[in-house]
């Protein structure tokens, strides 16, 4: 189990701001929403900002967010650091304060941090009608596909936050957690950002496998749908669970219904249908079937 500070704990099972804020008639004032990350992937953040037009000031801020623990504890920080600031104030929060505010956070949950900040970041260029400046992590190369994250990501966080292995830039961003094929390319960038020297072109033949799935899907027959299933849970979500004293265990399959039992706290948590709904649901339509439904039984 992680090692979690007491306020990452405590921000976690009694979350500030969690919510969201509906549009108002309130003059001099509007509503600005950012979304980041990947449902497919487990993890999202929706942050809402209640703004003074006047002076551009932040009146409040609520999240939604799906997510572990730290994504939940990091979120709610977020939300508190902010409100009071200006936009201009708020742009400069950076995803290692959001980290130092909570007492520190595990580098393997770093990513949460960096997700927190990229919703503020998007939140607020929303608000002002201006595409974010600075980067846009959505163009270019992929280097993960697991993850879809491109290799312009991956060279802002590297610089960003000093990192200096591919360790590290799995942790900060999830790239290369999944099937590692990507591996070798992100110590290429790493390589290159030292050097200060382009990266080498990434080809066809970094991921062909996650491609070839893509384009060319087979038709699983019923045992191999629920033997897939089982692997998913066991090899991509049960890990995440347990890291954070959860577990999930598959009870059933019935068409289309996934049936399992939430066991530990993701059982007890306020979070828990977020987690059987983005981090388990959305990860098996993503891997198995679009029209899979996951559903919590009583054991």
């Amino acid at each position: 189990m992680w090692d979690y500070t007491d306020k990452v704990l405590d921000l976690f099972y009694n979350p500030k701001n969690q919510g969201a804020i509906e549009e108002t008639d309130e003059p001099g004032v509007k509503i600005a929403t950012g979304e980041v990350g990947s449902i497919a992937c487990g993890d999202a953040l929706r942050l809402h900002l209640k703004v003074e037009v006047k002076s551009d000031t932040i009146l409040d801020a609520r999240f939604q967010t799906f997510g572990c623990t730290s994504a939940i504890a990091s979120s709610s920080a977020l939300t508190e650091m902010v409100k009071g600031l200006t936009l201009d104030e708020a742009l400069k929060v950076s995803n290692q304060q959001i980290a130092d505010y909570l007492g520190g956070l595990p580098e393997a949950k770093m990513h949460c941090s960096v997700m927190g900040q990229e919703a503020l970041e998007a939140a607020i260029y929303n608000y002002r009608g201006i595409p974010r400046p600075t980067h846009d992590d959505d163009e270019g190369a992929l280097v993960c596909s697991c993850f879809g994250v491109s290799e312009a990501k991956i060279r802002r966080v590297i610089v960003e936050n000093h990192l200096t292995d591919a360790e590290q830039v799995t942790n900060y961003v999830k790239a290369g957690g999944g099937c590692g094929s990507c591996l070798a390319n992100i110590d290429d960038i790493i390589r290159s950002v030292k050097e200060k020297a382009p990266a080498p072109a990434l080809n066809s033949h970094s991921f062909p496998l996650a491609n070839s799935q893509q384009q060319s899907p087979k038709p699983l027959t019923n045992v191999q749908r629920i033997a897939l299933i089982q692997k998913v849970l066991d090899e991509e979500v049960r890990p995440v669970l347990i890291a954070d004293g959860g577990d999930v265990e598959l009870y059933d399959v019935e068409g289309d219904q996934v049936k399992v039992l939430l066991q530990g706290a993701c059982g007890s948590c306020s979070s828990s249908t977020a987690t059987l709904k983005i981090a388990i649901e959305a990860r098996l339509q993503h891997r198995v079937g679009k029209n899979l439904v996951v559903v919590a039984v009583e054991p």
